[in-house]
């Protein structure tokens, strides 16, 4: 009857609405599947729902929310639920073992048997795909008109709010990377020297300024006696924290060495080999290892590919430039 049916939406639309109601409460994004799924069953009377949510990097479909399963992911182009995500389409099948489009391996796994299936797209603010909500076995009979027009609707209420949630999270990852950045570059800036060393003879300084939040680049002076400063110059390969993290780590067993007594030589060589069994193969760090006698006026140095190094004769006003005498650190072992 037509007032029947119109009755019926209605009653199906005030539920829509106070989910929609419920929805807009601050959910993570598990949660709010979880209330998507619940809700598509009790408005439609069905056994169980599913939220497939799409992975555009990896272009799959990855179920999230099921009845006795965990994370399952599957090609976004294959099967019904691919289909409905491709062509974004509702898909109604009334018997599922019917269709060849109908993955049986699902079933097996969790002992539950589909009969009928209700399958719509999610989409979200600018007609983004979110993902797609499948609807199982309607209780009493398979899905109908009625059923298509409220799922519709539910549906369109749900891509927004997931979508909404997502970006939210996206901007809560967002900040808490930012404020790791930061974190690493407190640390980073706080390796860097305080004050310059003071050497007879010698106007000392240097300068940091990394093109993102934190860099790869490095420098540090260390003073052996009043006339001995070693010298450190880096470039780790990269921008950004793992930069950061390998010019941390070469400062710091510079100064490990250091106290221990190691020569320009041997620091040199030992922090090379670490460095080449800590750092994956397509990351290296450029370094100068200088060591400054203001007595002799002399520096011995290895360059690890950090060159070439200017040195400026200021009363002859002339230039020499110094190659690399070596490959960068973690490049390859060297000899002890």
């Amino acid at each position: 009857m037509p007032d029947d049916r119109s009755q019926l939406e209605t009653h199906a639309l005030n539920q829509i609405l106070e989910v929609t109601r419920k929805l807009a409460a601050p959910f993570d994004l598990d949660t709010m599947l979880s209330e998507v799924v619940n809700a598509a069953r009790s408005i439609l009377d069905a056994e169980r729902g599913t939220v497939f949510l799409y992975d555009e990097e990896a272009d799959e479909l990855v179920v999230k929310v099921a009845t006795k399963l965990g994370t399952v992911r599957i090609p976004a182009d294959k099967g019904i639920v691919g289909e409905c995500a491709q062509k974004r389409i509702l898909i109604n099948v009334p018997d599922c073992y019917a269709d060849e489009r109908f993955n049986r391996a699902i079933d097996k796994q969790t002992g539950f048997r589909s009969r009928c299936m209700l399958t719509l797209p999610l989409i979200g603010y600018e007609d983004t795909l979110i993902g797609v909500l499948q609807i199982l076995n309607k209780r009493g009979g398979t899905f109908d008109d009625q059923d298509e027009y409220v799922a519709t609707a539910l549906a369109a209420q749900a891509a927004v709010v997931l979508h909404r949630v997502e970006i939210t999270e996206a901007m809560i990852a967002t900040e808490k990377l930012d404020r790791e950045i930061t974190v690493a570059r407190d640390v980073q800036m706080g390796t860097l020297p305080k004050s310059m060393p003071t050497v007879a003879g010698y106007d000392i300084g240097g300068t940091f300024t990394p093109t993102d939040q934190t860099g790869g680049d490095l420098y540090d002076f260390v003073p052996l006696n009043e006339e001995q400063l070693f010298l450190l110059m880096g470039d780790a390969t990269g921008h950004g924290i793992g930069p950061a993290l390998s010019a941390t780590q070469v400062r710091a067993m510079l100064r490990v060495a250091l106290r221990l007594g190691a020569n320009l030589d041997d620091a040199f060589t030992q922090i090379n080999n670490q460095m080449v069994d800590d750092l994956p193969d397509d990351r290296f760090v450029t370094a100068f290892f200088g060591l400054l006698d203001g007595a002799t006026h002399k520096v011995r140095f290895q360059s690890g590919g950090q060159g070439p190094i200017l040195q400026f004769h200021a009363g002859a006003q002339r230039y020499d430039w110094y190659e690399p005498t070596t490959f960068p650190l973690g490049d390859m072992n060297q000899a002890e």
